[in-house]
Order: structure tokens, then C-alpha cells, then sequence
């Protein structure tokens, strides 16, 4: 078969300047544009497609590829098409352009996640237009809404309302695949099993309102919520080494004395100082349950006194962890603040994990040895979330993946990702399209 390299290449591009772009609000993203851009792009394959706009401009699309035996395996392919804001001054290039600058394609959602949004929908395509291709089982490309908030409009909805749409043994979506160094010689690609949890909080700070021209001795809500969110920041939780952590370092090619360190949880967090900035963040949201302030409102007038400022949190927590967890690591963080704080709302959503020993598994390190001969596959906790939660929690094994060149190192993927100058080379595009097709071969017994 051909290069899928300019198919693929192009489809990325128009992806990118769609412009889905998802602010958390139900009236953003857009992401009929892309599903409109790829139903044209599959018409006339022969693919059975399926729409779901469960809220306007908020559209899912599921294209089929029927398998021969309903006793066979079904392989879901789960990409997503809405990206987060970007601030075009500090690009080089124009974050919606998807331009092609020396073989790599620029723009929001290169990295995460329509790099594979595009190749995935390439590989359906061309294996349904390859003369002779009847899979035993069935592969599912879903190209869904809303990721990049709480998947509401997309992976929520479709496993809620439309699960005969969507079901299948196995499915993959982002993101892993990127050729790191291992401890004996080989390429380790990372596989993302598991993800760690969001509980995202509103904090109330309130304090006694007055007039702004007489500050002294007032209990100003805004000057607690700054020592509030200095508290949070500079707050360090203890390490967890988890069993997914120990087999990732395992496979890793690092210097004996450092992988002993990045065990110890007492140890641990002096030892991310002599990493790179984008692997230390990494490797330390691995095992740390993380509180990040991010949104602030507060305040009615410039010369009032203000008597109440909401902080929004990002905490992403670990394996096992509950909303119990969380308030008495708040409270710890906090000390004698924590009764100037009201938790007022939280999103909880756990984390989750899937086995190892799977077919799903040892399909991947089949077909990924054809591409990188001295590989094997390095299990590893996403330290964001993505729709596989939801897929994972019906008991389907879920995880992420790509494949990626070695032009992209683990410590660019990971500052790019909701970063600047977020791009992906080519290369990268042809070793996922081809990846996959491989991948439906293998798994569906065609």
C-alpha cells in the first residue's frame, strides 16, 4: 500500500484549522466542523457512519467496520477533535494555521490529540478501501467531542446514551508510543494502562466588607486567598511508588543511583531537580497527588473591601484515592487557614487502570516490533485524564497509544502538550496510520 504520509499530513492540517477550540463552556468547541470534515472525508468507503450531537455544534461521529463474526473481537479507535485555547503571541507559528515547517505540522492539537484523531481515521479508511479486507471482528473509529473538558458531550454521553454504538473489547486512544531509552540497549514505548484522577474544587474565602480607603486592620477575603494559594503552592504531598511506576523506572535506562532515588519516596523529590523541566513534571505527577490553584474571582469594586474570592483547584489524585483523600491533604496544606475555607463544589472522577496481561497488550508488542525491531512495550500512568476512564469503568481494557519517531523526545511531547508551539512531525503521522492498520490486522484476525 502507499505512503499514507500526505494523506494523513493533509487531514491533520484541516483538523487543526477547524479550530475546535473547548473552553469548558457548553457553547464552545465546535467540533461539528471536524465530524462534518471527516464524514466527507469517509464518504464513499463503504464504512457505516453514525452522528450524535447530543448539544448544537457539539457532534460525535462512529464509523463501523462490520466483522464477519459476532463471537470475534471489537477494536475501538478513540480519537477526539476539540483542542484547548491558545495564545498565538507566544507561538512561532499561528496555532490554527497547520502549517508544515520542515516536515512537521504545527498547530494546537498536533500533540493532543489530533496527530491521532488523523491518523486513525487515515488507517480506517484505507483498510476499508483495501480490496479483500473482512475482519472476523469489528473495528470502530470514534472521533468524539469534549475531551478536553469532562467528555459531557462526547465519551460521556456516548457510553451513557449510545453504548451499542461505541462498545467493544479493546479500545485505544492517547497517548503513549514515544521510543525512550531502556536499561538494556532496546526502545521502551510507553503504553498508558492506567490514568490519575480529577477532582476539580471551588474554594470560598470569605472575609468582611468595607470601605477600600480604610484598609487597616480589615479582614480583606482576597489577602487570605493570596496566603490560601501560596499555602497550596508550595505545598509538597509525600511520594506514592505504585506498581506501574516501579515496572515504568524498571524498563527505563537511567543510572542505577538515580532509579534508587526515584523509588524512595523520601528520596524522590531532591532527585527530580537533575531531570529536565518537562521529565521532572512528569515523573513527579506520577507519584504525586498534584494541587494546582488555577482560576480566581473575587471582588465587586476597586474601592471595596472585598468579602469573598472563589479559587478554582486542579487535583489530580492516585490509584485508591477519594474525595476523603483530597479535603484532608486541603486541610493539611491549609493549617490554621483551613477554617477560613469552605469547599463549595468538587468534581470527582477517580482514577482508573487496566491490566497488562491482556491480548490488547501482547497484540501491541507484536506489531510494534515490525517498526521498532528491538522494542517492548513500558506500562505508564497518564498523569491527565482522557475518555478512556469512561471506557475502562465498563470493564473494557483501554489504553493509550501512538507511535511515534524518534524526532520527538519524551521531554518535548510532554511540554508540548496544552503548551507552546505544539507540532508533529511526519514521520510520526506515517508510523501511527501504519501502526494502526497493522494493530486491526493483528487483533481482529483478518
Amino acid at each position: 500500500m502507499t505512503d499514507p504520509s500526505a494523506e494523513v499530513t493533509d487531514l491533520l492540517q484541516h483538523l487543526i484549522r477547524n479550530a475546535c477550540v473547548n473552553d469548558g463552556t457548553p457553547a464552545s468547541g465546535g467540533e461539528a466542523r471536524s465530524a462534518d470534515l471527516l464524514a466527507g472525508y469517509f464518504d464513499g468507503s463503504g464504512v457505516d457512519i453514525g452522528r450524535y450531537e447530543p448539544a448544537p455544534g457539539r457532534a460525535n461521529l462512529v464509523v463501523r467496520i462490520e466483522g464477519r463474526r459476532a463471537d470475534a473481537p471489537t477494536l475501538v479507535l478513540l480519537g477526539h477533535t476539540d483542542v484547548v485555547p491558545a495564545s498565538p503571541d507566544r507561538w512561532r507559528h499561528d496555532p490554527f494555521g497547520g502549517e508544515l515547517v520542515d516536515g512537521e505540522v504545527w498547530g494546537r492539537g498536533a500533540v493532543d490529540m489530533l496527530n491521532l484523531t488523523a491518523s486513525m481515521a487515515v488507517a480506517t479508511r484505507r483498510l476499508a478501501t483495501t480490496p479483500g479486507f473482512r475482519p472476523d471482528g469489528t473495528l470502530v473509529y470514534v472521533a468524539v467531542a469534549d475531551e478536553e473538558a469532562l467528555g459531557t458531550w462526547g465519551a460521556d454521553h456516548l457510553t451513557r446514551h449510545e453504548p451499542d454504538a461505541v462498545q467493544g473489547d479493546y479500545v485505544v486512544t492517547e497517548s503513549g508510543g514515544i521510543p525512550v531509552a531502556t536499561g538494556d540497549g532496546a526502545v521502551g514505548l510507553p503504553v498508558m494502562v492506567g490514568e490519575k484522577g480529577s477532582c476539580w474544587c471551588t474554594l470560598r474565602v470569605t472575609g468582611t466588607p468595607g470601605h477600600a480607603s480604610l484598609p487597616y486592620a480589615t479582614d480583606n477575603a482576597l489577602v487570605t486567598a493570596a496566603r490560601v494559594v501560596d499555602r497550596l503552592a508550595s505545598f509538597r504531598p509525600a511520594a506514592r511508588i505504585t506498581e506501574t511506576w516501579r515496572r515504568f523506572l524498571a524498563a527505563r535506562d537511567l543510572p542505577a543511583d538515580l532509579t534508587e532515588a526515584l523509588l524512595d519516596p523520601d528520596r524522590l523529590d531532591a532527585a527530580l531537580a537533575d531531570l529536565p523541566v518537562g521529565t521532572a513534571r512528569q515523573f513527579h505527577s506520577c507519584t504525586h497527588t498534584t494541587i494546582a490553584p488555577t482560576v480566581v474571582h473575587g471582588g465587586t469594586k476597586t474601592n471595596v473591601i472585598p468579602d469573598r474570592v472563589d479559587l478554582q483547584l486542579d487535583v489530580r489524585t492516585l490509584p485508591g484515592e477519594t474525595f476523603a483523600d483530597v479535603q484532608a491533604l486541603l486541610d493539611e496544606a491549609l493549617g490554621d487557614l483551613a477554617g477560613r475555607v469552605e469547599v463549595l463544589e468538587a468534581f470527582d472522577d477517580p482514577a482508573t487502570e487496566s491490566p497488562v496481561d491482556t491480548p490488547l497488550w501482547h497484540s501491541l508488542g507484536r506489531v510494534t516490533r515490525a517498526f521498532y525491531a528491538d522494542s517492548h512495550l513500558v506500562p505508564m500512568m497518564n498523569v491527565g485524564a482522557t475518555d478512556a476512564r469512561f471506557f475502562r469503568r465498563l470493564g473494557t481494557t483501554s489504553y493509550g497509544f501512538g507511535l511515534f519517531s524518534r524526532r520527538l523526545t519524551f521531554d518535548d511531547f510532554g511540554r508540548m502538550f496544552h503548551g507552546d508551539d505544539e507540532r508533529v512531525d511526519v514521520e510520526s503521522l506515517r508510523l501511527s496510520t501504519e501502526m494502526w492498520q497493522a494493530l486491526a490486522h493483528d487483533v481482529l484476525d483478518a
